[in-house]
Formats: C-alpha cells, structure tokens, sequence
C-alpha cells in the first residue's frame, strides 16, 4: 500500500492513528490507493479509495477518510471521525429485495462489532439508484447500483480495526466470501471438467 498522505506536521495523535491504518492486511482481490484528503472538513485528513476485483470486473468501489479534529470545533463525540462510501453494481433479484437497505447497513454493523471498533456517534445511508437507458441507449442494460454512506467517531487514535471495518464492507458489497471459507465452486467446476 502506499504512503497515506503527508502527516509529518500534523499532531502526533494524528500521525499515529495514519500509521495504525497500514497495519491490517489488505486480500488480493482490494487495490487499495492514497488520495486527495478533503481540505475543509477538517484540520488534518487523510483519504483512501479502493476498487474490489472479482472475476476480472470491478466489483465494488469504496473511499475511506479520516478527519481529525484537535480542538474539538467540530459537533464529533470525539476528535477524529471516519467517514466511508462504499458502491457496488446489484443483480437484478437482489436489488429488488425489500430489506436491500437493512442488509447493506448489517454488514456495516456488524463488521464494526466483528472487528471490536470502539466507537460513538454512527450515522450513514443506504441508496439503491436504478439506470435504465432511453432512446439511443434503450439496448443497454437495467443496472441497479447500491450505496452506503456512514461515518462514526472512533473511540481511540488506533484505527486498524476501523480500516478492517472498511475492507470488510468492500468485501461484502462486493460479494466475496471470507478470507477464511475457501469457493468450493472453482474445485467444483475442475473436478467435473
């Protein structure tokens, strides 16, 4: 992964939560790159984006930022806030499903109890937007794309667990099973071919 962005003038509570943010692995599947940190929400930032690869197409798309706030100016439980999007393309059945909202924001929730993420003050969204093309574009395909917008404020300046949130979202808009459940179809489809 690269470097996360020039911190050796921001504060040292701000400089280590930066470094805690290498410390968990990244899968194969996740390309994980520094950004362009927003300048205005906050007197240091840090940004990440990360595109989730899974049978040769993008999967899912994600940005992670945090902000941190020494003197407290800002409405946050705590000086830092972090601050995730996550979007991925939908099948068809799926994004039809009702509880799509519900779903998208357990996987959030649960990826921070899994992880142990101390945290207060959590809020987000989840936004299905569907496309359908007119006219010149009618032959294209109807695709349904699935956003999550949340943010939370971390109860310590040690944030590998709340990175670990991320990856995990990004792995779950994404459809990949867990690292630790090996795809028993690829096995599948070799032993009957």
């Amino acid at each position: 992964m690269p470097p996360l962005g020039r911190v050796d003038d921001a504060p040292p509570a701000f400089r280590r939560a930066v470094e805690s943010l290498r410390a968990p692995a990244v899968r194969a599947e996740i390309a994980v790159e520094d950004i362009p940190a927003p300048k205005r929400l906050a007197p240091h930032a840090v940004a990440m984006s990360a595109t989730v690869r899974s049978e040769d197409e993008d999967a899912a798309f994600g940005r992670l930022i945090v902000l941190y706030d020494p003197e407290g100016t800002r409405d946050w439980p705590t000086p830092f806030r972090v601050v995730v999007w996550v979007s991925a393309d939908l099948e068809t059945e799926i994004a039809a499903d009702p509880l799509l909202g519900q779903v998208a924001w357990s996987w959030l929730t649960e990826a921070l109890e899994g992880r142990g993420a101390p945290h207060r003050g959590l809020s987000g969204t989840v936004t299905r937007a569907t496309t359908e093309g007119f006219a010149d574009k009618a032959d294209q395909p109807v695709t349904t794309e699935l956003e999550l917008r949340a943010s939370w404020s971390p109860d310590a300046e040690e944030l590998s667990a709340d990175m670990e949130v991320w990856l995990d979202l990004l792995s779950a808009a994404a459809g990949l099973p867990p690292v630790d459940v090996a795809d028993i179809t690829q096995r599948r489809g070799r032993a009957e071919g």
